[in-house]
Parts: C-alpha cells; structure tokens; sequence
C-alpha cells in the first residue's frame, strides 16, 4: 500500500499529465489541420486565442466558486466531464469555424482545472514546503505537455482527424476519473453551503469587486504582476500559436521534428519547474519572475533567428529557443505561483490563482491576433521581433513594482501587515484579511 501523501502526490501527477497532455494534443492538431488546410496565420492562431478568451473569463469563475463552496474536488470533477463533453462538436461537424468555437467551448470547462488544482497543492505545501509542492506540480503538468507534444508529432501522419480526437477525449475522462479520488479536505470549509443565487452573487462580488474591497490586490504589488503576466503571454502566445504552421512551413521541418522541438519546452520544464521550486524557496520569487519574463522575450528573438540559418544550424536554433522557453517560463510560473499563495488570502486562493490564468489570458487573446496579423504585412521573423518587445516591457513593470513575498505581506506605501513578518523575517502566520 503505498502512504496516503505519496498515493495523493500520485494522483496529482496523473490528473495534471492527462488534462495537459489532452489540452496540447487539441491545440497544436487543430491547428496543424486548419494550417493543412490553407488557413490564414489570423485564422490559425483564433485557435490559441479561442482558448484563452475561455480562460479570460472562466478560470477566475471557477477558482471563485471552489472557494465559496468549499467543494475543490467537486469542481475539477464537473469542469472534468464539461470539458470533455466540448469535444463533441469536432466528430459532428465540419469546416474551418468549428476547430476554433470547439475550442473555445472546451476552454470554458477545461481552464477549471489549473487554479483550483494549484490552490489544493499550495496548500498541501503550506508556508515552508510551497515552492516545492508547486515545482512537482507543475512538473507533471510539463510531462504532460511533453508527452502531448510528443505524440502529436507521432499521430498527425498516421491518423485521421477523429481518431486524434478519440484519443484527447480519453486523456480527458483518465483526468477527470482521477480527481474522484483527491483529498481537497484542507481546502477552508463555509459555515454553511450557499444557495445557487448566493453563489453567484458571492463570485460576482470577488470577481467585479468594489473600490473599497481590493486590498487583497495591492499586497505586495500583487495586482502588477498581473498586468506583466497579460503581457508577457501576448508575446509568447502569439508564437506559439503560429508554431505549428512556422516550424513546417517556414522553416522546412517535418511534423515528426516538429512534435519533438515542440516537445522540449515541456520536457524541460519538468526538470526546470523542480529546480525553480527549491530556488524560489531559497532565494526568494521575485527574481525568478523577473528573469522568466525576460527570457520570454529572448525566446521570440531566437525564434526569429532560426530563419538566418540552413540545415542543422536551422534546427539548433530552433531548438534552443525551446530551451529557452522552457528556462523561462518555468522561472516566471514558479516564483509568480509561490508569490500569488504568500499573499493570498486563504479563502481566496483559488480565485487569485485563477485571476493569474485571467491575466494569461487576455495576452492569450491579444496576442496571436497581434503577432499573426503582422505576419501577414511583415512576414514571420520581424513579427516575432517586434512580439518580443511585449515580454521586455513585462519584465520592466514586474522589476519595477513587485515587492518580494517570501519574507510577509506588505501593502506598498503601508507597511508590513501585522503577524506575517517574524523577528528572523520569515512567514509566522497565516495571511489572512
């Protein structure tokens, strides 16, 4: 039998690998086929940006509602099976407008997933083992990612359309069967469960807070560090939405090569997400976003690089902006992650993880829409240039007004608050409001 931390830590694992791996499978295959199909760039990357205009507007809501209810596991359960009910659309119908609005709709469902997940492993870290909890975490989700990426290269030219999507919908339901089992019974209970009319009243009032009710954002600067993420996932987004037509098309790679360089940003994150856990741990999170921010950057330029080369050299390069990406972000997600669960409020933890994926999200929508309408007026290259300049002014305002979490809760102007900050100047209690 194996011990209840190390069977929980499992199913984590597994339930991150499936729901991920599903995800990029989905992605990266329709937008392979809509490519194949002699969509436009703008067209293509819809694909990225109908992902994220559902996680815009639904991550928050569903991390909302795992904390008035108190109920983690019931939400990733019901988020689960939505999710993969989404899917259905591709088996029925056909044309270039159904890949994008699947997407979109499965994005309502799937986006659930990451804060209320992340929100149950902060808290089974607590203030000392964070960092770390959240760097196996996210490693899992990295080897979903990699696998996905993996097999998406493998399965594109050898199966049709809906034997692909087949195979994502199982990754989906292996992902939801799992949760099943999860122990979220740290997650902060209500005095009593809420109506469906209070509920929505309570999510609407986290979500559209009032003047007077955003404290929680100012703690730390916290409220910067989402602006700096919906920029640095402007430039980032806007690549790799186009990547799947970029690296065949332009840069003469075959699909099999291109599932594999696509794979190591994933690959590399599961080693780089364990490491960053124990820095962040140690050296504070600040740093580690700041870094991970800019190196989103150096990642598009490098991009843009790989077209200056022939042959091998081209393939190197290209390679090594995935490296780089992998370094970066998972740098940047770990210290944003341990920074966002140092000052969160415990009952609101869910719902400042999912406004992070908000954040993400708005660069998710803006970007590809961006990048891929200067592909079409300057080409690839000087559009991934430019898309670059969005991660570096990103890097500048999270330098510029982050205030390091690791040692309490400050409001910038206001001082530490009271309780958080020890005479060794570490976490003594709990952040609350």
């Amino acid at each position: 039998m194996l011990a209840a931390d190390t069977r929980q830590r499992l199913l984590v694992a597994v339930a991150a690998a499936t729901r991920f791996g599903a995800g990029i499978l989905l992605g990266t295959g329709l937008a392979f086929y809509l490519g194949r199909n002699d969509a436009s760039a703008l067209v293509v990357g819809l694909v990225t940006t109908a992902y994220f205009l559902g996680m815009t507007v639904f991550s928050p809501f569903w991390g909302a509602v795992a904390d008035v209810t108190g109920r983690r596991r019931t939400v990733l359960v019901a988020t689960g099976l939505g999710a993969t009910l989404a899917l259905a659309p591709l088996f029925v119908f056909s044309g270039v407008w159904v890949p994008i609005l699947s997407r979109g709709l499965y994005a309502v469902f799937a986006v659930g997933f990451a804060p209320v997940m992340l929100a149950v492993v902060s808290a089974r870290g607590g203030d000392e083992g964070r960092g770390r909890s959240l760097g196996f975490f996210n490693a899992a989700r990295a080897t979903g990612f990699s696998g996905g990426q993996l097999a998406v290269g493998m399965l594109l030219g050898v199966l049709a359309p809906d034997g692909l999507y087949s195979i994502i919908v199982a990754g989906s339901l292996v992902s939801t069967l799992v949760v099943v089992f999860l122990d979220d019974s740290v997650a902060p209970q209500p005095d009593s469960q809420p109506t469906v009319r209070e509920l929505l009243t309570e999510v609407r009032r986290r979500l559209l807070p009032a003047v007077d009710d955003r404290d929680h954002l100012r703690r730390n600067g916290l409220w910067m560090l989402y602006v700096a993420l919906a920029f640095r996932n402007a430039t980032v987004m806007g690549l790799f939405g186009l990547m799947p037509v970029y690296l065949p098309e332009t840069l003469g790679i075959s699909e099999f090569t291109m599932g594999a360089l696509l794979a190591l940003n994933p690959a590399g994150q599961a080693v780089f997400m364990l490491l960053f856990g124990r820095v962040a741990d140690a050296w504070g999170r600040k740093p580690l976003v700041v870094v991970g921010i800019a190196g989103s950057g150096l990642f598009a330029l490098v991009a843009a690089a790989a077209t200056l080369f022939t042959g091998p050299l081209r393939l190197a390069v290209a390679a090594l902006s995935f490296v780089i990406i992998a370094a970066a972000y998972s740098a940047m997600t770990t210290g944003a992650l341990a920074f966002i669960g140092d000052v969160a409020p415990d009952e609101r933890e869910s719902e400042l993880m999912g406004l992070r994926s908000t954040a993400k999200g708005i660069g998710g929508v803006v970007g590809p829409v961006v990048v891929g309408g200067l592909v079409a007026v300057v080409g690839y290259p000087t559009a991934f240039a430019v898309g670059s300049s969005m991660a570096f002014v990103a890097a500048g305002l999270a330098g510029w007004k982050l205030v390091e979490s690791r040692e309490g809760v400050v409001f910038p102007g206001r001082g530490a608050v009271p309780g958080t900050i020890d005479h060794w100047g570490t976490l003594s209690a709990a952040v609350d409001d």
